[in-house]
């Protein structure tokens, strides 16, 4: 199987594999047990921390590690919902939102807080005046992912952490897309708290960082929790953070390599059915607003869970949206939040290239999907 998933998942670094087995080995212990087998495993914790307070350029004491990017979304937001800064019960969020996000904030709105969801346009951007005009003097939070998973645009974030620090406002944005794929830490350090998720770079499944601004006076989200400092109950997974630590610092070490790769994979991928262009529709950004890892498309007059199964026949993995949303019967999140409904939006499906993709089965894949195009029928 050829493998064009990989915003949905990554493989396993070989490299951080073998990081896991080491520490799973040698520093078994409790993180939290007081002898010298806790304190060891207790000594690579922090040094974990310490590079992750490195690689985002935010202090050491605000890195929390998790179970994923969902855990992250949830505990980041509630912790900074237990920090606010002035009185007031309205939030901010996006309209295509990660379901752990999207799903709190129904919770949310359930409990009484009053959510406003903004709209993408046509490049699946959040538009900065319409930002601006959502904010209410009672506005306490503002949540916002960096990176489409979808579409792969990426979001003003900056700018808006800018604003909200004007307006003494919270921010969370989910950088699970974005981390290790693009630079985070010039955004880090204006954002009150961001969500990683380390198998999202090759990293091992069941790890993810939550990074929440140590000079909040933020509140435990379960009373009596003593692991991370009480953010979240359970024994630290040491190995699992090893290995995803270990991973990070490789994504870092070759992101402009990858990144260079990448742009050439999507540049010859698009070239190929350019014959064909006017049967797809391609939707994202450009230049510096656009992950060119991620290649949201659609085949007019064919459903995108068709051109999944005709892939798939083939021997290739492609996926019709967010992993999290995979099996509903509702169109992929983006779609609707950019005002695509219907037959249109359920033409939706997604190619996201990676390390391990060659130039020959991406162009490979763009002839299938030009082949496909002539299986729609004739109106």
């Amino acid at each position: 199987m050829k493998y064009f998933d990989y915003a949905a998942t990554c493989p396993l670094d070989r490299d951080a594999a073998n990081i896991f087995i080491e520490a799973s080995t040698k520093y078994f212990g409790n993180s939290q047990s007081i002898h010298e087998a806790g304190s060891a495993a207790a000594n690579l914790l922090e040094s974990c921390r310490q590079e992750f307070s490195s690689l985002l350029g935010v202090e050491e004491a605000g890195i929390y590690f998790t179970s994923g990017g969902s855990e992250a979304n949830y505990l980041g937001i509630m912790a900074l919902l237990s920090a606010k800064k002035k009185q007031g019960n309205h939030i901010i969020t996006g309209a295509a939102e990660h379901s752990s996000v999207y799903n709190l904030m129904k919770k949310l709105e359930k409990e009484g807080w009053d959510i406003t969801y903004l709209p993408l346009n046509n490049n699946g951007k959040i538009e900065f005046a319409s930002f601006t005009e959502a904010v209410r003097p009672d506005t306490v939070l503002v949540s916002i992912q960096h990176g489409n998973p979808e579409i792969g645009t990426v979001q003003p974030v900056k700018i808006i952490a800018e604003y909200c620090s004007s307006k003494d406002i919270l921010i969370h944005t989910d950088c699970v897309q974005t981390f290790g794929k693009i630079p985070t830490a010039p955004l880090a350090h204006t954002v009150d708290a961001l969500s990683i998720s380390g198998h999202k770079f090759y990293g091992p499944k069941g790890t993810g960082v939550a990074y929440v601004n140590p000079k909040l006076a933020l509140r435990p989200y379960i009373e009596g929790t003593v692991h991370e400092k009480g953010f979240r109950p359970g024994t630290v997974n040491v190995p699992g953070i090893a290995a995803m630590t270990a991973a990070a610092q490789k994504a870092h070490s070759l992101m402009a390599a990858e990144s260079e790769k990448i742009s050439k994979l999507r540049s010859a991928f698009i070239e190929t059915f350019k014959d064909a262009k006017d049967s797809f529709e391609i939707f994202g950004s450009e230049g510096e607003e656009q992950l060119p890892g991620i290649l949201g498309m659609g085949i007019k007059g064919i459903e995108g869970q068709m051109v999944l199964l005709e892939c798939n026949s083939r021997g290739f993995a492609i996926s019709t949206g967010s992993a999290c949303h995979t099996g509903m019967l509702s169109p992929a999140k983006t779609m609707s939040a950019m005002g695509i409904i219907g037959k249109e939006a359920k033409e939706f499906f997604r190619i996201s290239f990676g390390r391990g993709t060659s130039q020959e089965d991406a162009v490979e894949l763009a002839k299938i999907l030009a082949a496909i195009t002539k299986q729609v029928p004739a109106v």
